[in-house]
C-alpha cells in the first residue's frame, strides 16, 4: 500500500514539472511587446549660446610720420572730433629750415633758367639772318637751356617734397569719432613708430556703430546667412536684450579654432554699449530643408555604434546613425531610414538583430 502511495505521489510530481515546462515555453516563445513609432521628416529648432565681443566699427592708432615736438595739442580723452579736424600740430625747425632753403634753390633755378632761354631765343632769331650766328653757338646754347630746365624740375620736386613733409606736422584726424586714448602731452618728443615699438600718440574710435564679432564652431555654420537675425545681451544692462542683423561672415574657417567669424553692426547712437564689452549671443539654429526627428530615447548605442533599431516584419534590425542637432527630448538622425521605417521608441542593445517584436 505504501507503495502504490508512493508511485502515485511520483506520477503526480510528474505531471505538474511538465505542465509547467509548457507554460514556460510558451512564456519564452510569445513575441515581446515594445512601444514604437513611424518615422517622419519635420524641422528642429534649437538655441547656441555663445560669447562675442563689442568692437569700434573703426579705429586707427595715430603715429607721429616724421621727428619733431608736440607744438599743440586740441584734443583730449572723450573728445568727440570730425572727419579731417586738426588734432595736434608739430615742431620741427629742421624742417621749416630745409623749406625755406629748398624755396631759395627753387628760386635760383628758375632765374638761371629764364637767363638761358632768353639767351637762346635771341640766338634763334639772329640765326635767322644767314652767316651771323655759328650753327654750333646754338646748339650749345639750347642744350644749356635744357639742362637749366632739368635743374629748375629737379628744384621744384625739391620744393614739393619740403612742403609735403611739413604737412605732416599737423595730424588730422581720418573719420568722426572719438578720442580713447592719449599717451603724449605738449613738448614730448615723437618719432615715427608703429605698435611694436611704442606707444600711439592719440586713438581715435568710431562708437555711435559697433561690430558685434562673434566665432561660430563649426558645427554651426551651415545654419547661418547673410541677413539673418541674432539676439544678444551685456552684463552691464541685465534684462535688456538687443537685435542685430548679420552683415558679413568671414566664409573660411580659422585653423586654430575652427571656427568662423560672424559680424553684426549695431547702431549705437545713445552710446549704451561700449567697444570693448563682451556679450553674450543667442543664435537660433534652424534650417529649411527637413531631417529625420526621433525621440532621444530611441537612438542607442554601444562601444561599436550609434544606432536606432527598426522593425521589419516583427523583426528588430539595428540601423547605424549619425547624430545632428539635438534637445532636451529629440535630435535629428542621418543614415539608411526612410520615411514611414517603424521605430522601437525605447531602444536598447540587450533587442539583438532578429528578435521577434511586437510593436504598440
Amino acid at each position: 500500500m505504501k507503495t502504490y502511495h508512493f508511485i502515485l505521489c511520483l506520477l503526480t510530481a510528474g505531471l505538474l514539472a511538465s505542465c509547467q515546462s509548457k507554460q514556460q515555453a510558451a512564456v519564452v516563445t510569445q513575441p515581446n511587446t515594445v512601444p514604437a513609432f513611424s518615422l517622419k521628416e519635420g524641422t528642429l529648432n534649437t538655441t547656441m549660446s555663445i560669447p562675442g565681443v563689442l568692437q569700434p566699427y573703426q579705429t586707427v592708432d595715430l603715429y607721429a610720420k616724421v621727428n619733431g615736438f608736440i607744438k599743440v595739442m586740441t584734443v583730449d580723452i572723450g573728445s568727440v572730433v570730425h572727419k579731417g579736424q586738426l588734432l595736434m600740430t608739430l615742431d620741427a625747425p629742421e624742417m621749416t629750415a630745409a623749406l625755406k632753403q629748398s624755396q631759395e634753390d627753387l628760386h635760383s633755378k628758375e632765374a638761371i633758367y629764364r637767363g638761358s632761354k632768353a639767351n637762346y631765343d635771341r640766338l634763334l632769331s639772329t640765326s635767322k639772318k644767314p652767316g651771323t650766328i655759328s650753327p654750333n653757338d646754338l646748339d650749345m646754347s639750347h642744350a644749356k637751356m635744357s639742362a637749366d630746365s632739368a635743374s629748375l624740375l629737379a628744384a621744384k620736386s625739391a620744393y614739393q617734397l619740403a612742403a609735403d613733409l611739413k604737412d605732416y606736422l599737423e595730424v588730422r584726424a581720418p573719420f568722426d569719432g572719438v578720442i580713447s586714448s592719449r599717451n603724449v602731452y605738449p613738448g614730448a618728443y615723437v618719432t615715427p613708430s608703429d605698435k611694436s615699438s611704442n606707444k600711439p600718440m592719440l586713438t581715435l574710435q568710431e562708437q555711435t556703430k559697433l561690430r558685434l564679432v562673434v566665432d561660430v564652431p563649426e558645427a554651426a555654420t551651415g545654419y547661418f546667412t547673410d541677413k539673418g537675425t541674432v539676439h544678444f545681451t551685456v552684463k552691464t544692462l541685465p534684462g535688456k536684450q538687443f537685435t542685430a542683423m548679420v552683415n558679413r561672415m568671414a566664409g573660411s574657417m580659422d585653423e586654430t579654432l575652427r571656427t568662423e567669424q560672424m559680424q553684426m553692426d549695431i547702431v549705437n547712437n545713445d552710446k549704451q554699449l561700449l567697444p570693448g564689452m563682451f556679450a553674450q549671443v543667442n543664435l537660433q539654429l534652424s534650417n529649411a530643408q527637413k531631417n529625420f526627428i526621433v525621440p532621444q530615447s530611441a537612438v542607442t548605442e554601444n562601444s561599436q555604434r550609434i544606432f536606432v533599431i527598426r522593425v521589419v516584419n516583427n523583426k528588430a534590425q539595428w540601423v547605424n546613425i549619425q547624430k545632428g542637432r539635438e534637445t532636451a527630448d529629440s535630435l535629428e538622425v542621418y543614415g539608411n531610414l526612410k520615411a514611414g521605417d517603424v521605430l522601437i521608441s525605447n531602444a536598447t542593445d540587450e533587442m539583438k538583430n532578429g528578435t521577434t517584436v511586437n510593436t504598440v
